[in-house]
């Protein structure tokens, strides 16, 4: 078997594993956004409303699988993993509504179908974002989730590492400045604004399963440098995707980055040189699991990588 036909039979099985997964994912995120009976005229009714129409309707569900699948590879497939991953998955959805606002990307598309301002209003979007945020720090500290509240007191602090402002929200500021400097950023500080912005909650996502796993300390470390590396691998495959594809394909706005002047790693090495950073990248998540000892266990973390930099959306 060629490398090329290797890889696309490792993406195809990483794909039917993915899609296995989605369903208890989907049918615990609709539980958790489920409505709850109020008396009267309850008109919050339109915020939950928001709320399941940014969650529920699409999405490849990437980051809950990171979580669960490392911590099945680690011996554990309750639902606490579960949980944990829907958690990650609601921080995820609110970034997404965030992003898509007049005052940030301004979108019209979100998988295929009008983003959360468009559908409802600008006011209800954002309230439906904090909802999600919030939301996601209840499902990880409540006690379902891990019995030991150590546990989950880490879980949760992790969590508001990789979404605040030394995270996905720092990153964010970083990208809107860099659109406006006067220089443009060095390949050093587009990699930390994307390490920032995209890989710290994908790179959370596998570092949380290894945490409700007990996993230990080097354990523990080869998982974070697995998940540091998909998450760049994840972002220069995203601006690749911007860059060369269609909005058809992308179910979003594509070219985007161009017209905003972002600042990408895809407009500094040019799609050859982010392509070889890719495959750079692949090769070394791979590494990590070889190095965190998982045998056959952890083969499904190694094709994860190959999907990343294979993606068509």
């Amino acid at each position: 078997m060629t490398d090329l036909s290797a890889r696309d039979a490792a993406v195809e099985a990483f794909r039917l594993r993915l899609d296995q997964s989605k369903p208890r994912v989907e049918a615990m995120l609709d539980t958790l956004l489920a409505p709850t009976p109020s008396g009267g005229n309850d008109r919050r009714g339109r915020l939950l409303d928001a709320m399941r129409y940014s969650v529920l309707l699409g999405g490849k569900r990437l980051r809950p699988f990171l979580l669960i699948e490392t911590a099945r590879a680690l011996g554990v497939g309750d639902d606490g993993p579960l949980r944990a991953a829907c958690a990650v998955e609601l921080v995820h959805c609110y970034s997404l509504v965030h992003d898509d606002l007049p005052a940030m990307d301004d979108d019209d598309l979100r998988r295929g179908r009008p983003t959360t301002h468009r559908a409802f209003d600008e006011a209800t979007a954002i309230l439906a974002g904090d909802a999600l945020l919030t939301l996601a720090f209840e499902v990880m500290a409540d006690a379902p989730t891990h019995p030991d509240g150590s546990v989950r007191a880490a879980l949760c602090a992790g969590l508001a590492r990789a979404s605040g402002h030394t995270g996905m929200a720092g990153g964010q500021m970083l990208d809107i400045s860099a659109e406006t400097a006067t220089t443009p950023l060095e390949r050093s500080e587009i990699a930390r604004m994307q390490a920032m912005k995209t890989g710290a909650l994908l790179q959370f996502s596998v570092e949380a399963g290894a945490m409700i796993a007990s996993a230990s300390s080097p354990r523990r470390d080869a998982f974070s440098q697995y998940g540091a590396a998909i998450g760049a691998a994840f972002q220069i495959a995203d601006d690749l995707l911007d860059a060369e594809s269609d909005a058809a394909a992308l179910g979003k706005r594509a070219g985007k980055d161009g017209e905003r002047n972002k600042a990408t790693l895809v407009s500094i090495l040019g799609a050859n040189g982010a392509r070889r950073e890719l495959d750079r990248l692949v090769a070394e998540a791979q590494l990590a699991i070889t190095e965190a000892r998982l045998g056959e266990e952890g083969r499904f973390l190694c094709f994860a990588a190959k999907y990343v930099a294979s993606r068509q959306n």
